[in-house]
């Protein structure tokens, strides 16, 4: 008489389970997005500390009454200098950024700016990643669109460049600035 081990079963359950698992994650409504937790709600609060001399990010900045883009980045990261010339376009069209600097070395950040251009209105030094962390930040760069009321309305993760930029961030954008 053969004996029966629970062990026999294991292995076609936990294929059963992982198999659902991917079919379900093929149904998601954007695979691509990560959430965020701070869509819909005030944008958090930024460090008051500037990097070097550029302008300090001040509360009012946020609730200007137009949608402003805050922008994390470090200077250390390729993805952030890729989509560089997309931000110092965009602010040469009138677009107000602000950046945030996080994880870097304060004068390697700064020569990095007075090398390739500063495209923000103000810029924010969060050395040890305080800021990023309350604002969700997983990896530079991400970009936020916030509201003229202080509202973040979007969240993109990556740098702003390609068809993910032009398929998903753009018109978010567009419906953030027509409303």
């Amino acid at each position: 008489m053969a004996r029966f081990s629970p062990l026999m079963i294991a292995p076609p359950v936990i294929f059963a389970a992982l198999a659902g698992l991917f079919y379900t994650g093929m149904f998601r409504d954007d695979p691509q997005g990560l959430p965020s937790t701070r869509v819909g709600q005030p944008a958090p609060p930024v460090t008051e500390q500037a990097l070097g001399d550029y302008p300090p990010v001040t509360a009012d900045m946020l609730q200007s009454g137009e949608v402003t883009l805050v922008n994390f980045w470090a200077s250390w990261c390729p993805p952030c200098r890729a989509e560089h010339p997309k931000l110092l376009q965009m602010a040469a069209e009138g677009m107000p950024i602000i950046g945030i600097n996080f994880k870097d070395q304060a004068a390697t950040a700064q020569r990095y700016l007075m090398d390739d251009d500063n495209p923000f209105e103000a810029v924010a030094f969060d050395p040890n990643g305080r800021t990023a962390i309350e604002w969700g930040v997983t990896a530079p760069p991400e970009t936020f669109i916030v509201g003229g009321d202080g509202t973040v309305l979007f969240r993109f993760a990556g740098p702003l460049v390609g068809s993910d930029y032009e398929q998903r961030f753009l018109p978010a954008l567009d419906a953030a600035l027509a409303d």
